[in-house]
C-alpha cells in the first residue's frame, strides 16, 4: 500500500493525503451509525486529480468511496472498516464555474455547496430551488448522487429533474464531458441518468449543469392546523386546485413530532395550538398582495369546511423562516431524543391517511409505548415515518430488538400500497439488502449489468445500493 499512497501524494499532494489525526469528519456518518476507517483521505482540487486518484487506485486494485459533505443518512458515503478503501473527498472542489442567465442554467463543481448555489442564484436574480435542511453543509455531487429530494419536490423535482448535464470521471479513471445546457437533445442513451442516484457506484460526479428558475416576485408561507391527517390530504387537494403551479411546499408534521421540538428547543416559537396535525403551505406568486390573496383565500376556505380549525400566515420574511426552521427542527429534535429507525417511505398520497392509521395501530400492539414521529413532504408523497422508542427504554436496546421487525412490517404495508421503502435518502449501505429482497429479479438484472459494464472490478463504492 505504501507505493499507492505514494503515487497519490504526488498525483494531489501531500497536504492533501490525510491518515494522522482524527479523520471522524470522514469516517463517521451524520447518524453516527457507520464508523469506518480509511486507508486515506484524499482530497482532489481537480477533475484530473479525480482521474489521476482513480487511475491509481485501479492500478492497485483498490476500492474507492466517493464523498460530498457527508450528510447521508444511509451509511452510503463513508468507507467501511477494513482500512483498505480509499476515501475520495470532493470538498476542494468548490467552483462555479459559469452562470449564464439568458439560458437559465449554472455550471458548478461537486464539492460545492448547496447553500452557497443557492445564493450565487439569488445574487442573479435568479432561483435554484433543491432545498433541504442540510443544504448547508450539503454538496450538489453528493445530491445528485443520491437524487435529493427536499422540500420543493412538489413544484419543481428531484435533483434528476434539476439537471441538465454531468461530468463524470469513470471507474477506468476517464473524463465523460457531458455538461450540456440543452433542455433537448435526443443522441442515444442518456448517460446522466445513469449517474443520478448512483451513489457513486458507477463513477464519480466531478461536476453538472443545472436549471435555474425566475425568481417569484414574491413568497408567501402558512400554518394550519388540521383534525386529521384526511383534513390534510383535503387541505392538499384544495391547495393544488386553487393554487396550481403557484404551490412550493406542503409538509405534514404530526402532533408529536412538533412536541419533541417543543421539547428540545424551546425557544422557538409554535404560533398555533398543538393540534393532531400541522401542515406547511408555501405559495410563490408574482407580487406579495396577490401571495397574501391567494393563500388567504385557501385557508379560508378550508376553516369554513372543516380541513383547518386554525392558520396563520407569515407577516414578514423572518416569519416564513421562522415557520421554516420549525419544520426543519424536527430530525434535530430527533437526534437529542436519541437514536432511532428512520423510514424514508413514498406512498401515492390518496394511500397515505389509510397507510398511517393501519400502521400506527399495527406499531402499538407491536411495541406498547412506542412512539410515532411522522412528518414529511405530503405534497410529494414522502413522509419520513421514524419509531421513537418508548419513554425510558435504552434506544440502542430498541433498535438492537425491534428495528429489523417494525422495518419488515413498514416496507411490507408500503409496497402493498405501490410505494416505495426508499423515497430521496437513497440506499447505501443501510437498505442495499431491503433492495436486493424488494426489486424485482429483472429490474436487478438489469442494475448489475449496468455495473458490471461500467465497473467490472467493483471497486467503486462497494457494498453500496448493490450487494456484491
Amino acid at each position: 500500500m505504501s507505493l499507492l499512497l505514494d503515487a497519490l501524494r504526488a498525483a494531489v499532494g501531500p497536504a492533501h493525503v490525510l491518515r494522522d489525526g482524527d479523520l471522524s469528519a470522514y469516517e463517521v456518518d451524520w447518524r453516527k451509525r457507520y464508523h469506518g476507517r480509511a486507508l486515506a483521505v484524499v482530497r482532489p482540487g481537480s477533475t484530473a486529480e479525480v482521474a489521476a486518484v482513480v487511475r491509481l487506485c485501479r492500478e492497485h486494485a483498490t476500492s474507492l468511496v466517493p464523498q460530498g459533505g457527508n450528510t447521508g443518512l444511509v451509511g452510503g458515503g463513508v468507507p467501511d472498516d477494513s482500512g483498505r478503501q480509499v476515501l475520495l473527498s470532493l470538498g476542494r472542489m468548490q467552483r462555479i464555474r459559469q452562470l449564464d442567465a439568458d439560458n437559465l442554467t449554472v455550471t458548478v463543481e461537486a464539492g460545492c455547496v448547496l447553500q452557497a448555489l443557492q445564493q450565487t442564484a439569488a445574487d442573479a436574480g435568479l432561483l435554484f430551488p433543491l432545498s433541504l435542511a442540510a443544504e448547508g453543509s450539503c454538496t450538489i455531487g453528493g445530491n445528485l448522487a443520491s437524487n435529493a429530494g427536499g422540500t420543493q419536490v412538489l413544484r419543481y423535482g428531484n435533483a434528476r429533474e434539476l439537471c441538465l448535464g454531468l461530468e463524470v470521471v469513470t471507474p477506468q479513471g476517464e473524463v465523460w464531458d457531458g455538461l450540456s445546457g440543452l433542455r433537448k437533445d435526443n443522441t442515444g442513451y442518456d448517460l446522466r441518468d445513469l449517474f443520478i442516484g448512483s451513489e457513486g457506484t458507477l463513477g464519480v460526479i466531478t461536476a453538472a449543469t443545472l436549471k435555474l428558475h425566475p425568481r417569484p416576485g414574491a413568497t408567501m408561507t402558512a400554518l394550519a392546523a388540521c383534525p386529521s391527517i384526511e383534513a390534510c390530504v383535503a387541505l392538499l387537494r384544495r391547495a393544488r386546485q386553487r393554487l396550481d403551479a403557484g404551490l412550493t411546499g406542503f409538509e405534514l408534521m404530526e402532533r408529536f413530532a412538533l412536541a419533541l421540538v417543543a421539547q428540545h428547543f424551546p425557544s422557538l416559537p409554535q404560533p398555533l395550538p398543538a393540534a393532531p396535525w400541522t401542515v406547511l403551505l408555501e405559495l410563490a406568486a408574482p407580487s406579495e398582495a396577490q401571495a397574501r390573496d391567494s393563500l388567504e383565500a385557501v385557508l379560508g376556505e378550508a376553516l369554513d369546511s372543516g380541513e383547518a380549525h386554525d392558520a396563520v400566515v407569515a407577516e414578514s420574511l423572518a416569519q416564513s423562516h421562522a415557520l421554516w426552521h420549525l419544520r426543519e427542527s424536527i430530525p434535530l429534535a430527533q437526534a437529542e431524543e436519541g437514536l432511532n429507525i428512520k423510514n424514508d417511505i413514498a406512498l401515492p398520497v390518496s394511500a397515505i391517511p389509510g397507510f398511517v392509521t393501519e400502521m400506527g395501530d399495527t406499531l402499538r400492539a407491536l411495541v406498547p409505548g412506542i412512539r410515532l414521529v411522522t412528518f414529511g413532504h405530503l405534497g410529494d408523497g414522502n413522509l419520513h415515518y421514524n419509531l421513537q422508542a418508548p419513554q425510558g427504554v435504552p434506544a440502542a436496546d430498541f433498535l438492537a430488538q425491534h428495528e429489523a421487525v417494525l422495518n419488515q412490517r413498514v416496507y411490507d404495508a408500503v409496497m402493498a400500497c405501490g410505494g416505495s421503502f426508499s423515497a430521496e435518502h437513497g440506499i447505501g449501505a443501510l437498505k442495499c439488502s431491503e433492495l436486493a429482497r424488494r426489486k424485482s429479479p429483472v429490474a436487478l438484472g438489469m442494475m448489475r449489468a449496468i455495473k458490471q459494464a461500467l465497473d467490472p472490478q467493483g471497486l467503486m463504492n462497494p457494498g453500496r445500493l448493490l450487494q456484491p
